[in-house]
């Protein structure tokens, strides 16, 4: 996904958000539910409850941006942590969820050259 900022991090909301919630009422979650700064330059993701819509939530240092994805036949690979308000992913594991993957049980990828 191409953004026209580089968030610091990535926040994954865990549990199902009413998607007639729109910005406002989505800072509200970031600042009480996930006790975190809207405003540090993170990425929100939040999805529905039929898992096959997203909602990024960003701060782009002159407003609030959301983006909005939502396939058509399949569903996104949520992760299944209940226990857990939040979950913290890299970049790669961004892309595998908007890709279709899970990103539980993934880690990024690091190539380094062979001593041969």
């Amino acid at each position: 996904m191409k953004m026209f900022v580089e968030p610091d991090d990535i926040y994954l909301h865990t549990t199902a958000v009413d998607f007639r919630k729109s910005i406002n009422g989505l800072l509200n979650i970031v600042e009480s539910e996930l006790e975190l700064d809207a405003f540090s330059g993170a990425l929100f993701i939040f999805c529905n409850k039929k898992q096959d819509k997203l909602k990024l939530l960003y701060w782009d240092k002159t407003g609030f941006a959301l983006w909005y994805k939502r396939l058509e036949k399949h569903r996104f690979k949520w992760p299944k942590v209940h226990e857990l308000d939040r979950l913290r992913l890299s970049e790669q594991q961004l892309q595998w969820l908007l890709g279709g993957y899970d990103v539980i049980g993934h880690s990024t990828l690091n190539y380094r050259a062979s001593g041969l």
